[in-house]
């Protein structure tokens, strides 16, 4: 009997998340599961790690085929806890989300969803993040799970080049609107334009809170914002190797 693929399932929107209660269950379908997380929201938080404090775990659930830990740190955390420390050897992939909300464009950046995804991939392990364009605490998943099924069953079949992840996003549903299909995309032009709302609170103290808008700038028709809109789900190839190889020789003009 063929041994089945042990995968590491994290996100950031926390242990009780529909999204990764939806992906551990899809991939239950597919391999031995080993979710690790964290206990508390953790949304844009990038890459942070926790090293100004120890980093504790509680195992809420433990079987054969499927353990589910809770630990006090970031999505980044969770990864490197998990299959560090966790898992007897490494996973065979590792699934991130379903996130509640975008991280197409430069949403990637911010991400911890993604963050997670970037580590594993760092220590050569293959992995997917997976967002879809609803941020509701209740958002449907329905209409993407096929699509996660076969995206997880082709990585672990075929592979990803080294160094590369995917970051996966799908369009909201859309009651008699089906995804037209998938994309392989560029990641769009876009950024944040940041709204301070300035505050006093009781003690006359003034804090700020952090609003904004997301400003696109990119037209082309092959990027993951262009495939979202249109009703595609996009797969973005993604690398931690942030390097500008098509500048180095025109900056060698630097160089002393």
């Amino acid at each position: 009997m063929e041994k089945r693929p042990t995968i590491l399932v994290t996100n950031d929107d926390g242990y009780l998340a529909k999204g990764l209660q939806t992906l551990a269950s899809l991939m239950r379908q597919i391999g031995k599961v080993v979710v690790v997380t964290t206990e508390e929201v953790k949304s844009a938080q990038s890459h942070s790690m926790t090293i100004n404090e120890p980093l504790r775990v509680r195992t809420l659930e433990k079987h054969d085929d499927f353990e589910m830990y809770v630990l006090n740190g970031c999505p980044v955390d969770s990864a490197k806890v998990g299959f560090q420390m966790l898992m007897d050897e490494y996973p065979d992939i590792l699934v991130s989300g379903i996130n509640h909300g975008s991280n197409a464009s430069t949403n990637v950046i911010y991400s911890g969803t993604m963050a997670a995804v970037v580590e594993a991939c760092m220590d050569g392990i293959p992995a997917v993040g997976f967002s879809v364009e609803d941020y509701s605490h209740d958002a449907n998943f329905e209409h993407i799970e096929k699509y996660i099924l076969d995206i997880t069953r082709r990585v672990l079949k075929e592979g990803l080049p080294k160094g590369v992840c995917l970051n996966v996003n799908f369009p909201k549903y859309s009651e008699g609107n089906p995804i037209k299909g998938v994309k392989i995309c560029r990641q769009a032009k876009a950024r944040w334009k940041e709204i301070f709302d300035k505050r006093k609170d009781p003690h006359g103290r003034e804090y700020f809170w952090i609003g904004g808008d997301f400003i696109v700038e990119d037209e082309g028709t092959d990027t993951d914002i262009y495939a979202l809109k249109n009703n595609y789900a996009s797969i973005v190839p993604t690398q931690y190797d942030w390097t500008a190889y098509d500048v180095m020789n025109e900056l060698k003009k630097f160089e002393k």
